[in-house]
């Protein structure tokens, strides 16, 4: 069991999540102060996405990248910031003729996935280690657009969160170690429960985690109303936790969420457990973030 629990906070995500829930944050304040409320809450690190804020769709538009870290670095929040690395690789084939790509595709390669990593340096960004089916859609991210990457962000001193969608996306990361590319101290993401990835359930978390190397941190997390089972399971692990509203927009059925409140919910099972929610400070010890290797 994990007795010093690193809750991530994801705020927003880039689902279609807007009309579904009457306070997804949109607009750079509203997702910095999201991250800043999730932080107050109990958070060690906010995962942040951004939306465009006229329609609420995901973008990969650096200026609000750049206003949601400059908001949240201003601010009295010593949150860690944790940027999605993710965005552009959206595609979506028209099921009759599948040579065409319809609305929804947004296609980036390695170099373009990365500029407001470059440019803003958060102390994390994540990397989607594969492709694969994701919902009705294709998420792509390709061995060599993730060697790219890997390496970029190594060299720029962000730490990578491998996010791992099935075993295959995590015995990739597991090459990338052998390669080099990743450093002696991988954090990994074991994200549970969407269609068509792994399920979330207690053997296929236990199975991923028990393939990890010995040395790595890890969180898992489980989506809508597994969310805070994932959290006792993790923890129960070994591993850190995630919450927040791209993964569940629920207290309980009927009962919409705020980040705040998401965070709440772990920090008192994480209590209840006998463990203790560590501070962004204790967070980036244990992570090895830049600064404190």
């Amino acid at each position: 069991m994990n007795h010093e629990v690193i809750i991530t906070c994801a705020v927003t995500g880039s689902g279609d999540t807007v009309g579904k829930h009457p306070a997804i944050p949109v607009t750079p304040k509203e997702i910095a102060d999201a991250a800043i409320e999730s932080a107050s809450a109990g958070a060690a690190v906010a995962h942040i996405h951004v939306r465009n804020p006229e329609t609420g769709q995901f973008t990969r538009e650096v200026a609000y990248y750049r206003e949601v870290v400059e908001r949240i670095r201003e601010s009295s929040s010593d949150v860690i910031i944790n940027l999605t690395a993710g965005m552009g690789g959206d595609l979506v084939l028209d099921p009759q003729n599948p040579s065409q790509f319809i609305a929804g595709t947004d296609l980036a390669n390695a170099t373009e996935r990365l500029v407001h990593i470059e440019e803003l340096k958060p102390e994390i960004c994540t990397l989607d280690c594969g492709s694969l089916n994701f919902g009705e859609s294709i998420y792509i991210s390709t061995p060599d657009m993730l060697r790219q990457m890997a390496a970029r962000v190594k060299a720029l001193g962000v730490k990578p969160e491998l996010e791992i969608f099935d075993t295959g996306n995590l015995m990739f990361a597991l090459q990338m170690m052998k390669e080099g590319l990743l450093d002696e101290k991988p954090l990994f993401q074991l994200c549970l429960g969407i269609p068509w990835g792994a399920p979330a359930d207690t053997a296929t978390m236990k199975l991923m985690a028990d393939l990890l190397p010995e040395h790595a941190n890890w969180a898992g997390f489980g989506i809508s109303r597994m969310q805070m089972p994932m959290v006792a399971q993790a923890m129960l692990l070994g591993g850190n936790v995630r919450v927040g509203l791209e993964d569940n927009l629920f207290l309980k059925k009927g009962v919409y969420a705020s980040n705040g409140q998401l965070v709440e919910r772990a920090v008192s099972i994480i209590d209840n457990l006998g463990g203790a929610v560590v501070t962004p400070a204790r967070a980036r010890e244990i992570l090895g973030l830049r600064g404190t290797q």
